[in-house]
């Protein structure tokens, strides 16, 4: 079974978790809504981040 060899931090274990977050909607140029680039609009139209 696997073990660490020795115990990693509170701010080591931080530093790893810094990249697991939620990313930001961006708005749209063609309509100015705000979602997440390269995903369905609310009325079902689909455009790239420009």
């Amino acid at each position: 079974m696997a073990v660490p060899k020795r115990r990693v931090s509170k701010s080591r274990s931080a530093k790893r978790r810094t990249h697991y977050k939620i990313k930001l909607a961006r708005p749209i140029k063609e309509n100015g809504e705000w979602r997440m680039p390269h995903r369905m609009s609310k009325n079902g139209e689909y455009a790239k981040l420009q």
